[in-house]
């Protein structure tokens, strides 16, 4: 019999478990990235694929993850390891847990210097240092922090810090109530961005680039542009939402549960693209620009208008906060395994990989500087970081998982989790056996061509 609880504790409720996994789900793609290849990609016609890709591949694999997690109650190496024991499988599966937590530190080790840039832009704009700035003025500044590794190690070390005094505090007392206080701060700030991108009269021609519906945008390079979204915006193959699912309550229904997950995430998304570009058009500025849009393109707008200073210095706390809901979830598989395995401290556990992430992140931001000529295929530290996780090892974890649930899990003990009615059990498990795994497939090939 599997555990029926995990040692690391349990979330509250419910909607705790929404709110960790959106938090979780919500990062700084979220702000940038899907409202920008909405527009370039058909509008409405590309919401309607999105989120039947959504349908196809992101909620059948997070199912398959939340479910994993909550009939094993441990870190996703034990959980894997012991729900395929139970279905009379091999116990090696747990290598999929071993690749998921990898990833999730290896990710950490970019991604945090990259949220150490958004704490740098959040005193810049409480500063004023935008205030009137041109574009090659603010693309100087920015080009200055990327030069220089100082800096950007003082705010790479004060993420780190932030994301691991979280973690060190537990489920209840760190995790659940930063998430509790993460969460609604986010969605408070997100409305008010978007109330003031209202104000600049801009919002229509904002809606017109977002979702018009132009069918004829929507090429094959959009679709995988649509799957590829769909599979990564929700934090999946990295043990994040297994573990989170360790934590949820067994009356929680997964599939209702999940779905809400799938739609904040979504919302939260589409929001952002109408708080933010109708500042870019008010601007005649272009909302293309990819990465840049947040760190060139928004802070000469913000920099231009009325009470920009104010919005700018909101707008960069919401992204801060996105990203830092986001980096607990990619280190708590690792600290869970280690206080399973090893009987570590959680405290213990939360400052060796801590200091393994901020190890990481020194790498990365020396890639922009003082590494920047040491290259393996092309791709600098950071780069490389990047290319291992987002195109091999997450949607290998998450291939792997939907062949797992599908095929080798019993079904008697996956219906024992879901608890669906017959038919949608078996609609599910079609879309998982048989749909998910081939579309997956195809954003794993396609990405490493």
């Amino acid at each position: 019999m599997l555990k029926q609880e995990s040692i690391h504790g349990m979330w509250s409720s419910r909607w705790v478990f929404i709110l960790a996994a959106t938090g979780s789900a919500v990062g700084l793609g979220n702000i940038w990235k899907f409202p920008y290849i909405t527009g370039a990609n058909g509008g409405g016609a590309f919401v309607l694929v999105y989120l039947a890709c959504i349908a196809l591949i992101g909620i059948p694999i997070m199912m398959s993850e939340v479910l994993i997690g909550r009939r094993g109650r441990q870190s996703p190496i034990n959980s894997l390891r012991d729900v395929a024991l139970e279905s009379a499988s091999s116990g090696r599966w747990q290598l999929v847990g071993w690749m998921g937590a990898l990833a999730g530190l290896m990710i950490f080790g970019f991604y945090s210097v990259v949220a150490g840039w958004v704490l740098a832009y959040v005193v810049e704009m409480a500063q004023g240092h935008f205030n009137g700035a041109g574009a090659e003025q603010v693309g100087a500044s920015f080009e200055g922090l990327l030069a220089d590794p100082l800096q950007m190690l003082v705010w790479h070390s004060i993420f780190t810090v932030l994301s691991v005094g979280v973690l060190v505090k537990g489920v209840h007392d760190g995790l659940e109530r930063g998430i509790r206080i993460m969460m609604p701060a986010l969605f408070v700030l997100l409305f008010v961005v978007l109330a003031y991108g209202f104000s600049t009269g801009y919002s229509a021609q904002a809606f017109h680039f977002m979702f018009d519906f132009a069918p004829e945008k929507l090429t094959w390079e959009a679709v995988l542009v649509a799957l590829g979204h769909a599979f990564f915006t929700l934090s999946l193959g990295m043990g994040s939402i297994i573990v989170y699912g360790a934590y949820m309550p067994k009356q929680a229904g997964i599939g209702s549960t999940v779905m809400t997950v799938a739609l904040l995430d979504t919302l939260v998304a589409l929001v952002a693209g109408m708080a933010i570009f109708p500042i870019v058009f008010a601007n005649n500025m272009d909302p293309g620009a990819g990465p840049g849009l947040m760190f060139v393109t928004l802070p000469v707008a913000f920099g231009n208008m009325p009470l920009g200073q104010i919005f700018g210095f909101l707008f960069f706390v919401l992204v801060a906060i996105a990203a830092w809901s986001s980096a607990i979830s990619l280190m708590e598989p690792s600290i869970a395994f280690l206080v399973e395995k090893f009987g570590l401290s959680r405290s213990l556990s939360c400052l060796l990989l801590g200091l393994v992430g901020w190890l990481l992140g020194v790498g990365s931001l020396l890639s922009f500087n003082d590494w920047s000529a040491y290259t393996l295929l092309g791709k600098n530290f950071f780069d490389i970081l990047d290319y291992l996780t987002a195109n091999i090892m997450l949607p290998l974890g998450g291939l792997l998982v939907a062949v797992l649930v599908g095929f080798v899990l019993k079904p008697s003990h996956v219906q024992d989790e879901l608890a669906l009615s017959p038919f949608w059990f078996q609609l599910w498990r079609l879309v998982l056996r048989f749909i998910t795994p081939v579309l997956v497939g195809v954003v794993f090939v396609a990405n490493l061509l």
